[in-house]
């Protein structure tokens, strides 16, 4: 593949047989970045470092002229969504679009996350740090922001015009920052390629690390129990007292987790931040986007949402059951990308 002066390719691998679709070599793409599976990605894309566009589940289909931002991810909801993006759509730093549709001249600044079976009509200008709740549809012309993100006010050309044009100077400095790829290797577990494995990591049997993910245990350890999936562009830090995390839980798409214990049997939702000293029993869902206190205790069998976390429901049978199918989904994307790496080498 072609690539422009100062371009890497981008890791490409196939899933079930379908290898992605690229209808013009990449403009740029970073060190660290990957498209997977069954996407079809537009003419002149541009991918800065460690993004990551993966279609397994179900299809990414992405027009022309689209630029994902460093550690921006793109993905699908397992046999229920797909994600469409239309055309010249700026996506920024940190932001996961989620098995949702996007419209044409869209821009999704850093640390958004836009969640399952949403539409996003053409022209929407998304603020950082929003969610975007399932379901949801964004009506073109506005700016929206929040947790829920909410309409803020109406879009002028000239300010769509400033906000792309700082994702795209973010993306192209990011670029040029020659970010290494500095890929972990386990013998019994999946490690994508892409992704960083430091110090004391301790992988147990069928855990799972995903595209562009960072696990750097510092001067203490990272423990990642039976069954545990770390989803892509998640960030996991141990500065001192490490980080134990148990069996059959999900560590959804770009969660960051500082020094802190997590239950098994847990799901922790796209985007979200566990802080310092946290202790998340068995059995706890965390909505995405939540954000933890540094200290705080989640107790077994709640759902918590917010920012801080706060308990909403008791769980129920229909929402264990879902969280149980997510675990067995992503052993069985762990074996297949584990067999195509190893093809590949």
């Amino acid at each position: 593949m072609l690539q422009e002066k100062g371009s890497l390719p981008p890791y490409i691998l196939p899933y079930e047989g379908i290898s992605p679709a690229l209808r013009t070599n990449p403009r740029y793409a970073g060190p660290g970045s990957s498209v997977l599976g069954k996407v079809t990605l537009g003419s002149h894309a541009t991918l800065a470092p460690l993004s990551v566009i993966r279609a397994d589940g179900h299809f990414v289909d992405i027009g022309d002229d689209f630029f994902l931002g460093e550690r921006a991810t793109v993905h699908i909801a397992h046999e229920v969504y797909p994600t469409r993006i239309g055309n010249r759509v700026r996506v920024g730093r940190n932001a996961v679009v989620h098995a949702c549709t996007v419209g044409d001249d869209c821009i999704i600044e850093d640390n958004v996350t836009i969640l399952d079976g949403s539409e996003v009509e053409n022209n929407v200008l998304i603020e950082a740090g929003s969610t975007v709740y399932p379901r949801s549809k964004l009506l073109s012309g506005y700016v929206y922001g929040g947790n829920p993100a909410v309409i803020i006010r109406q879009q002028s050309q000239a300010e769509a015009n400033e906000r792309a044009a700082k994702i795209e100077r973010d993306i192209v400095a990011a670029l040029f920052s020659a970010i290494p790829n500095r890929a972990g290797r386990s013998a019994s577990n999946f490690v994508a390629s892409t992704a960083s494995i430091t110090g004391h990591v301790d992988l147990r049997d069928q855990a799972s690390v995903f595209f562009s993910c960072e696990l750097n245990a510092g001067h203490g350890s990272i423990v990642v129990r039976n069954n545990t999936n770390i989803q892509d562009n998640t960030t996991i830090v141990a500065r001192r007292d490490g980080v134990i995390i148990g069996q059959d839980t999900t560590i959804g798409h770009n969660v960051t987790i500082e020094d802190s214990r997590i239950g098994s049997r847990c799901l922790i939702g796209i985007g979200s931040l566990i802080s310092a000293n946290v202790h998340i029993d068995d059995d706890v869902l965390l909505a995405a986007g939540s954000t933890t206190f540094a200290g705080q205790r989640l107790d077994a069998g709640w759902l918590y949402a917010g920012r801080p976390a706060k308990p909403i429901s008791k769980l129920d049978d229909q929402r264990r059951a879902m969280m149980q199918s997510i675990v067995t989904t992503y052993c069985a994307y762990a074996r297949e990308y584990r067999s195509l790496q190893q093809e590949r080498v």
